[in-house]
């Protein structure tokens, strides 16, 4: 995203896991929200995950969201480097089906905290959602965004009630 600085830094293992995480991506610019996006890998890049969290704040991040598979510790080490808030996408890139990077990043030892969502594109979504939440504590219009965006998916089940009711009743369809 292209304009003002970004508050969030989107970080990914791998490019194989753009796919997933261009899902975070997508809820960021829902809410208008600035972004960063690139790889940095905890176990083949260290220095540059090192060197990307010395300099996040700097540049205006305030949220950092991490997508890794497998080991998954790419959260926890870039929390290791910065005291901004780190949320942690464990990604399905394994024979574990992502069950491996989901515990490696829930199991952080105490005092180094990162946040976790579920595991792969519903996660990267909740991931976007949960930086949302952060920075709507301190910007009341993206706090207006982020209860339109509630009280639309409630709108959008209601909506999606009334279409399955009118087309059943008691005991079969009409």
């Amino acid at each position: 995203m292209k304009g003002p600085r970004p508050k969030v830094g989107i970080l990914m293992g791998s490019d194989s896991d753009l796919p997933v995480m261009s899902e975070t991506a997508r809820v960021l610019q829902e809410f208008g929200v600035p972004y960063e996006i690139t790889v940095a890998s905890a176990h083949r890049s260290p220095a540059r995950v090192e060197k990307y969290a010395a300099g996040a704040e700097r540049r205006g991040i305030q949220v950092l969201i991490a997508g890794a598979g497998g080991a998954a510790h790419l959260a926890g080490v870039l929390a290791s480097f910065t005291t901004l808030p780190v949320i942690a996408v464990p990604l399905a890139s394994s024979p574990l089906s992502g069950l491996d990077a989901l515990l490696a990043s829930v199991q952080m030892p105490p005092g180094v905290p990162v946040a976790v969502t579920s595991i792969g594109s519903w996660g990267a979504r909740n991931a976007g959602i949960l930086a949302v939440q952060i920075l709507a504590t301190a910007d009341p219009s993206l706090k207006g965004r982020l209860q339109d965006h509630r009280k639309m998916m409630a709108a959008d089940v209601e909506r999606k009630a009334r279409k399955i009711e009118s087309g059943w009743r008691a005991g079969g369809r009409k």
